[in-house]
């Protein structure tokens, strides 16, 4: 994967009168849930739908996960039948954020099999940048047939793989969340601060240039390759707070050419609902 996996603010316009593509807004509000809907519905992408991170992206909380658990295979391929995908169809996903929450989607249609996904590059701020129209209110979409989908389970670990892994210096696990809460100094949403023992962090915004686009993957590759050190790409392992931005800098990785690497899906957010696991604060 190359900078395919990137579509630039230009190159979409011109796809938006091809049927083969399907343009996803996946804006989010973690402290206002119905927030990015409400953005949605007075500004967006000419023909985009809407995939709300907690109903389409995510299953329900349960006491042993993290916030955002990972969509089971049927409630995933309801979502993808409802804004119209099938195989052969492009998806672009954007959102406000760089691609913090697109990527989620990203990351989930590799995680049952899917290619054809790509993020907009600079997001909904590039498109407007460029002069591009919007559109207000809901948009018709054409259902598709439902797919029968099947998780690649080896591209996640669990808490106890990862404690083993990191016990056995076996892996390199990277937080994408800003180095104010990895470090403890804050913590806004989950009842714990810090991180876990043994995680390096690179924060999510650092894959970014100054103009809200992604680095030359060369740059991107210099971040990373500090970090794993000895370790292959494959025994990198993304986490965040809840397992969402993790998926961001798993694509910046890819989009370097670091191929392999895995998600903790549960991230600190699961973490922490075993106080036995220990955290940590400070660098």
């Amino acid at each position: 994967m190359t900078r395919q996996m990137l579509v630039t603010a230009e190159q979409l316009h011109q796809l938006q009168a091809d049927t083969d593509c399907i343009i996803v807004d996946c804006r989010f509000n973690l402290a206002d849930p119905d927030a990015g809907y409400q953005l949605f519905l007075k500004s967006h992408i000419p023909n985009a739908t809407y995939a709300n991170l907690d109903k389409d992206l995510s299953s329900p909380v349960t006491p042993l996960s993290g916030r955002h658990p990972l969509p089971e295979a049927e409630q995933f391929a309801s979502f993808l039948s409802r804004i119209g995908w099938q195989p052969g169809l492009k998806l672009v996903a954007y959102d406000d954020m760089g691609g913090a929450f697109a990527a989620r989607l990203w990351w989930l249609m590799k995680y049952f099999g899917l290619s054809g996904a790509a993020l907009l590059d600079g997001g909904l701020a590039a498109w407007l940048a460029a002069g591009f129209p919007t559109q207000t209110g809901e948009v018709d979409s054409r259902a598709a047939a439902r797919l029968t989908l099947q998780a690649q389970r080896e591209m996640v670990m669990s808490a106890s793989e990862v404690q083993a892994g990191l016990a056995g210096h076996e892996i390199l696990l990277v937080d994408a969340r800003a180095d104010e809460r990895f470090r403890g100094d804050v913590e806004p949403i989950d009842s714990v601060a810090g991180h876990v023992p043994g995680a390096k962090n690179l924060p999510l915004s650092q894959n970014l240039g100054s103009d809200g686009c992604f680095k030359p993957s060369e740059e991107i590759r210099h971040l990373w390759q500090p970090l794993q050190g000895d370790l292959g790409a494959g025994q990198v392992v993304h986490m965040c707070g809840s397992g969402v931005t993790a998926c961001f800098n798993q694509f910046a990785s890819e989009l370097a050419g670091l191929q392999g690497s895995k998600l903790y899906a549960g991230s600190w957010s699961e973490w922490i609902r075993d106080p036995g696991r220990g955290a940590e604060t400070g660098p």
